[in-house]
């Protein structure tokens, strides 16, 4: 997405978050897009709202309405953003560590920081892929699903093709980056 309309679609997002919310319920909103943080895939715009990081377990009680409808409002006027996520802002606690809430088209899921480099990944998948994926839990290769996706993906990087595949996308962002 071009800078300027980012621009626009965060100064639209922090005046509805200034209206809706009291002052002192959220620190700062953040639109996201890939690039800008491990969890946000590309195509995706995601909007992170940070609140205090003293809120309590009230915070999602008080405010869990006046949010559910904020991003009603933003999946109509803004279709293109994926999820929206709560987590406090407390720079001394890295993302997978903090509590957080989010919202996408499902409803609201309240997580648990994991506590590891790793960012989690949904993928719906057809039998087919369930049964390779089983058969190298059966072999051996991988203890479950998770760990036999990771193998497959580190297979894929070892093969020559994928490393002319990452040097042409850093070439294409850095075209992108040039407009």
């Amino acid at each position: 997405m071009e800078r300027a309309a980012l621009e626009r679609l965060q100064q639209m997002i922090d005046d509805e978050v200034k209206e809706r919310f009291p002052e002192g319920a959220v620190r700062r909103v953040m639109l996201l897009q890939y690039g800008d943080d491990p969890v946000v895939e590309p195509g995706e715009v995601r909007v992170r709202v940070l609140i205090p990081k003293d809120y309590g377990e009230g915070w999602d009680r008080e405010h869990m309405t006046r949010m559910t409808e904020f991003r009603r409002e933003l999946a109509e006027k803004l279709p293109e953003v994926s999820e929206l996520e709560v987590i406090p802002d407390d720079p001394d606690v890295p993302y997978d560590h903090k509590p957080r809430m989010s919202v996408g088209g499902g409803g609201w899921l309240r997580a648990r920081g994991g506590g590891s480099e790793l960012t989690a990944v949904m993928a719906r998948l057809g039998p087919e892929d369930l049964e390779t994926l089983d058969a190298l839990i059966t072999a051996g290769v991988a203890a479950n699903r998770s760990e036999s996706v990771r193998w497959a993906l580190a297979r894929i990087r070892e093969r020559p093709a994928f490393a002319k595949l990452t040097e042409w996308v850093r070439g294409l962002d850095e075209l992108k980056a040039q407009f």
